[in-house]
C-alpha cells in the first residue's frame, strides 16, 4: 500500500516537473522561435496551393485571402496547354538515371574505403568529400566545352553523367559511415564461407543498408528533379526540356496569369512530396545511420 502511494506521488513529481519545465520562459521563448520557423518554411508552400485554386478574378481581387470556390480550370489549362507530361518524363528519366548511377559508383566506392585496407584510403574519402564544396557552375564552362566536341549536348545519357558525378560524394560520404558500423564478424563470416569482395557487398551488406540506400534516393532524386541551371543549359532541345525548366518557360509565358503558374508548380512539387512522404520513416534513420556506434 504504501509502495503503492510512493509511486502515485513519484509520477505526480514527475508530472508536475515537467509541466513547470515546459512553462518555463526559456522554454516557451524556444517553442515560439520554433513555430516561427515552420511558418516561414511553409507559408509559400500554403501560398502557392491557394492560389492554384482561384480564378484569374479572385486573384487580383483578393491575393492572399482563401479561395471562395475551389476550380481545377487551372490544373486543366496548365495539362492542355503546355507538355507537362513530356517535362515529367524527362525529369523522372534523368532522376532515375543518376540516382541508380550514383548509388552503384558509391555503394563500391563506400565498401572498398570502409572496409578494406589499402593505401590512401582516407585521403581518397577526403578528396571525395572536398568535391561537396564544389559548386557546379565553376563546371559549366569546360563541361559545356567538353560536351560540345563529343556531341553529347541534349542527350539524356550526357546530362545523368553530369548529376551523377555532383551527387556522388555525398553518396559516398553516407555510406562510408553506415558501413563501417557494420559488425566485423557478419562481413569476415560470408568470406570463410567463400563469398568474394563484390559477394559480400551484395548479399550481405547491401541488405542491411536499407535506411540510407532510401535516403540517398530521396534526397538525390529531389536533387536532379528541383535542378535548372544543368538543365537548362545541357538540354535545350524542345523534347528533352525538363520539368523546372520548363516551368521557367511557363513562367515566362504566363507571367500575368499567376494561379496558372501556381497550378503548375503545384503539380511539379507533387511527385518529390509523394516520395518523400512514402519514405519518410526511413528517412531520419538514414541520415543519422552510422553516427552513433
Amino acid at each position: 500500500m504504501n509502495e503503492s502511494v510512493h509511486n502515485i506521488e513519484s509520477r505526480a513529481s514527475q508530472a508536475a516537473s515537467r509541466r513547470q519545465r515546459w512553462l518555463s520562459p526559456g522554454m516557451i521563448v524556444r517553442q515560439a522561435v520554433l513555430l516561427f520557423g515552420v511558418f516561414l518554411a511553409l507559408a509559400p508552400a500554403v501560398y502557392m496551393l491557394i492560389t492554384a485554386f482561384k480564378t484569374k478574378e479572385e486573384y487580383l481581387f483578393d491575393k492572399i485571402g482563401l479561395p471562395d470556390q475551389l476550380v481545377l480550370v487551372n490544373f486543366s489549362e496548365a495539362l492542355v496547354q503546355n507538355p507537362f507530361l513530356l517535362w515529367m518524363r524527362n525529369s523522372t528519366i534523368l532522376a532515375l538515371g543518376a540516382v541508380l548511377l550514383s548509388t552503384v559508383v558509391a555503394a563500391l566506392a563506400a565498401f572498398a574505403i570502409a572496409r578494406m585496407d589499402f593505401r590512401g584510403r582516407n585521403l581518397l574519402l577526403s578528396i571525395s568529400t572536398s568535391l561537396m564544396v564544389i559548386p557546379p557552375v565553376v563546371m559549366i564552362v569546360p563541361l559545356f566545352v567538353l560536351y560540345t566536341r563529343l556531341s553529347l549536348m541534349s542527350t539524356f545519357h550526357g546530362t545523368i553523367l553530369i548529376y551523377a558525378g555532383l551527387i556522388t560524394p555525398f553518396s559516398v560520404y553516407l555510406l562510408v559511415s553506415f558501413f563501417r558500423t557494420l559488425p566485423t564478424e557478419i562481413l569476415e563470416a560470408a568470406l570463410i564461407d567463400g563469398a568474394t569482395p563484390l559477394g559480400v557487398l551484395w548479399r550481405v551488406v547491401i541488405p542491411l543498408s536499407g535506411p540510407p540506400l532510401l535516403t540517398l534516393f530521396v534526397v538525390n532524386a529531389l536533387y536532379v528533379w528541383n535542378d535548372l541551371l544543368i538543365a537548362l543549359i545541357f538540354l535545350q532541345s524542345d523534347d528533352s526540356r525538363t520539368l523546372m525548366a520548363g516551368l521557367s518557360v511557363f513562367q515566362g509565358r504566363y507571367n500575368n496569369q499567376i494561379p496558372l503558374t501556381m497550378a503548375g508548380m503545384v503539380m511539379a512539387s507533387l511527385p518529390m512530396l509523394i516520395l518523400y512522404i512514402i519514405f519518410q520513416r526511413y528517412f531520419i534513420r538514414g541520415l543519422t545511420a552510422g553516427a552513433l556506434k
